[in-house]
């Protein structure tokens, strides 16, 4: 017998996988339905911060930032494994924002959004300062403040995997081609597949409106599409803090120490007219960036020196405003239906990857008049993410126990473990004595028992899904090695 789900969520990024989560704890009967793999898209392109963006001060984003920032300290409570702080370095550069203004924005910044355990913003002198180093001479006064990283791509499988624990079906690469309304039900067609649900949350991000039209539920929202690209290069310094910089321009943009070899650089802001199946940075971009970190670091930094690019498309409510930077990054919701007995669709406009968890819970909430089975309220502040079982400060210990529980691991491996899986690292490492007790190493301790994790718990099909969104070893593998993930993936599970 054809089941009957209480909610279809159709987008598998950081909103759909968050809102699958909520109810499914909340104890709805939950599908989660994405047409490519977890955290392809907009997700997984990020600029893994986890904040409350700064620079939305200037365009008196109040009610945003305040948001923002009091879910820092929450998601780094759920999920210390994947989220941690990071110190940011802020330059003062003479002809831009002075420094009276840049010292008020930070003292809002610590005091509006309920910050308990980040530190709070000082000024500190370049010329003796580690931060300093790097830097040109011409920088000798900054600011230093706090906000958060996040693997983006994990923090997306971490819900899925979450939901899925409390009954959550998940599935991947199943693309939803027509949605109907058969009374109190929708119809779901996802290729040669059939699903029917009480509810349908349209999570698809920059794909919403798209998503809507197969339903045939036309919008009178707009949305701005605005492309967001980064560049990866080789490590700019040796130091644990991020830099924030100012441009003449009024853009601002990151620089921020990655996978322990490289430094990220970014993001732009540039409206996307384009497709959304190959989004890539212009060379116009690659070469902004460049040109921008060459302002500041000692090293100038070339587009012959960039090793990956990656781009995301950023769906924004479209507010009329100007420049793309200036676009609002809150969100939106639009309910159809429900109140007259037919079926709810409540689609998402925009959001931040900070932002996720207090979207989700709204849109739950939301819901929950037309869904009785929907129990009690937001839960989700309160309960670690897969894995992240532990104090917000005892990541470092965690390395350290798992070092010494498989004394085999390499204290890079160990930490890498940690920072990808938390305390679940146990469940594929077992009683494993050496290294050879966990199968095949495909390259940088990827070894075949955490590629079957991957697979079994995280549904892992391809190189790709293992290289770039579940590990992001992709940056440190060879051709070969990554030829040789992809023939056993094609052995172990092969592509339908």
């Amino acid at each position: 017998m054809e089941q009957t789900y209480d909610l279809a969520v159709i987008g598998g990024g950081v909103n759909g996988a968050g809102i699958a989560r909520d109810a499914a704890g909340r104890g709805a009967r939950v599908l989660l339905l994405e047409r490519g793999d977890l955290a392809t898209g907009t997700s997984s392109n990020s600029t893994k911060l986890i904040h409350g963006g700064l620079r939305y001060l200037e365009h008196y984003e109040f009610a945003l930032v305040r948001e923002s920032l009091s879910e820092r300290e929450v998601l780094w409570g759920i999920a210390p494994h994947i989220i941690w702080p990071l110190r940011f370095i802020l330059p003062h550069r003479p002809g831009l924002r002075p420094r009276w203004l840049l010292r008020l924005g930070l003292f809002l910044y610590d005091h509006i959004g309920g910050r308990k355990r980040l530190p709070a913003a000082e000024s500190v002198d370049l010329t003796r300062h580690p931060a300093g180093a790097p830097l040109k001479r011409g920088y000798s006064r900054a600011f230093a403040y706090s906000d958060g990283w996040v693997d983006d791509a994990r923090l997306v499988i971490l819900n899925a995997r979450d939901a899925a624990d409390r009954g959550a079906e998940v599935r991947t690469r199943c693309e939803v081609t027509a949605l109907t309304r058969e009374d109190d039900l929708w119809r779901i067609e996802a290729g040669a597949e059939t699903f029917r649900a009480r509810a349908v949350v349209n999570a698809a991000g920059p794909r919403v409106l798209d998503l809507l039209g197969r339903a045939g539920e036309p919008s009178a929202q707009k949305m701005r599409l605005v492309r967001g690209s980064h560049i990866v290069v080789r490590k700019l310094f040796d130091h644990d803090y991020a830099y924030f910089f100012q441009l003449p321009d009024g853009r601002i943009f990151f620089a921020i120490p990655y996978e322990s070899d490289f430094t990220l650089i970014g993001t732009t802001d540039v409206d996307h007219k384009a497709g959304l199946d190959a989004v890539e940075a212009s060379a116009e971009e690659i070469a902004y960036l460049c040109e921008g970190a060459s302002e500041y670091f000692r090293t100038p930094v070339t587009p012959a020196d960039v090793v990956w690019t990656y781009s995301g498309v950023r769906p924004l409510v479209d507010d009329g405003s100007g420049k793309p930077e200036a676009a609002t990054r809150g969100y939106r919701f639009e309910v159809d239906g429900g109140a007259d007995g037919t079926a709810p669709l409540l689609s998402v406009f925009g959001g931040k990857i900070t932002t996720y968890r207090h979207l989700a819970a709204e849109a739950v909430e939301r819901l929950a008049p037309f869904l009785p089975v929907l129990d009690g309220k937001d839960w989700t502040g309160g309960a670690y993410l897969p894995g992240g079982d532990f104090g917000m400060t005892e990541a470092g210990a965690k390395i350290v126990e798992l070092g010494a529980r498989y004394p085999f691991l390499s204290p890079r491996e160990a930490q890498r473990l940690i920072r990808l899986y938390g305390t679940c690292a146990l469940d594929f490492l077992g009683d494993a004595a050496s290294a050879a007790d966990l199968g095949a190493d495909f390259g940088h301790g990827l070894t075949a028992a955490e590629v079957d994790y991957l697979v079994t718990r995280e549904w892992a099909r391809t190189a790709d899904d293992i290289l770039w969104r579940r590990t992001k070893l992709g940056l440190h593998f060879t051709p070969e090695q990554t030829a040789l993930l992809a023939a056993y993936l094609t052995e172990r599970t092969p592509l339908q």
